[in-house]
């Protein structure tokens, strides 16, 4: 048996594709791959984005984007988000690549989209710069918002509205300055092309529940108890001693710890064991946790993330984005399995 196994369904991001394409439409959906498709396995993720009508891939440096033009058709865009520089041309142009660039006379003789920054505060050149760059090469132009995922959305409309009206006179360039949230509620930023990331992996960017804007979450990752035993009043488990039990209170060990991306702040999160929720214990150890059992037998099957235990829960646990969760599991193979369903 398996430490732990990560299960990717392509069948759900298949749906979650279809679902993007129905709401930007007539944008198109171009599908964030970064980082390894958010942890769930770019090599499998791409294509299949492409397959469910995805139009362009995006990724941040030009070995990701190399990595993928041999598993896509050639006429899928492949753009470079992050910074390219002298080291890159090659590879960029063999692989039939698009590069951002984020100063104006940077990417000469490249398919290029210019990055505007209207707010972000990141990469981007100024509104004025772009409007005298160089039209050559230019086949798209680019925005990133800052705000689009909470609640007040005046920022990120005035992030728009300033985004077109330089966009506006790049006549034929492809215009997009959507993420995930922008393309699900600010039907404004939509644009030509959407570009699309936590929602294509079924997550929400709201820290809601996906299924409020028709997403289905497409990893899951599950374990097992690998041993169960009682703890008296006064013993504890776990280092620090951060559970002191004061009943008599069985428990089991899990073989998953923060070395997986469970990470160790993970205390107090709930897990499925036997399809039952049950709280995790004590302190997250390297390759193991502990969670609290009643009559569960050694050998149960424990979800840690799936069948309704979400990213978005263990990522208010620890203060932090559903990005986190997903992009830090470790599944290579060597102490987590992965599995695809297609």
């Amino acid at each position: 048996m398996s430490r732990s196994e990560i299960t990717v369904d392509l069948r759900a991001l298949a749906r979650n594709v279809g679902r993007l394409r129905a709401v930007a439409a007539p944008a198109e959906v171009w599908a964030v791959v970064k980082a390894d498709a958010y942890g769930h396995g770019a090599a499998d993720v791409a294509p299949a984005a492409v397959r469910a009508g995805a139009r362009g891939l995006c990724v941040v440096t030009a070995r990701e984007g190399a990595a993928l033009r041999q598993l896509v058709p050639r006429g899928t865009r492949i753009l470079v988000m992050g910074p390219t520089d002298d080291d890159d041309l090659e590879l960029v142009r063999a692989s039939d690549l698009e590069v951002a660039v984020h100063e104006p006379d940077a990417g000469a003789g490249l398919r290029r989209h210019l990055k505007i920054d209207t707010g972000m505060g990141r990469f981007g050149m100024r509104p004025e710069a772009a409007l005298a760059a160089s039209r050559d090469g230019v086949v798209g132009v680019m925005s990133h918002l800052a705000t689009a995922d909470e609640p007040d959305d005046s920022f990120a409309r005035e992030q728009v509205a300033q985004f077109g009206d330089v966009a506006d006179r790049f006549a034929g360039a492809v215009r997009h300055v959507a993420n995930s949230a922008a393309a699900l509620r600010l039907p404004e930023a939509r644009f030509d092309a959407v570009r699309t990331g936590i929602a294509v992996y079924g997550l929400s960017p709201f820290e809601g529940d996906p299924a409020d804007d028709g997403l289905e979450p497409v990893l899951s990752w599950r374990s097992h108890v690998a041993q169960t035993k009682t703890l008296g009043p006064g013993e504890s488990t776990g280092y620090g001693r951060r559970f002191v039990a004061e009943r008599p209170t069985r428990i089991g060990l899990v073989p998953v710890g923060y070395a997986d991306g469970f990470r160790r702040g993970l205390t107090g999160t709930e897990v499925l064991v036997d399809g039952t929720r049950r709280r995790v214990l004590g302190t997250i150890s390297m390759d193991s946790l502990a969670v609290e059992l009643e009559d569960e037998p050694a050998g149960a099957p424990v979800t840690l993330l799936g069948d309704g235990i979400r990213a978005e829960e263990h990522a208010r646990v620890l203060g932090t984005i559903n990005y986190e969760i997903t992009t830090g599991i470790r599944a290579d193979g060597d102490r987590t399995d992965r599995c695809v369903r297609d």
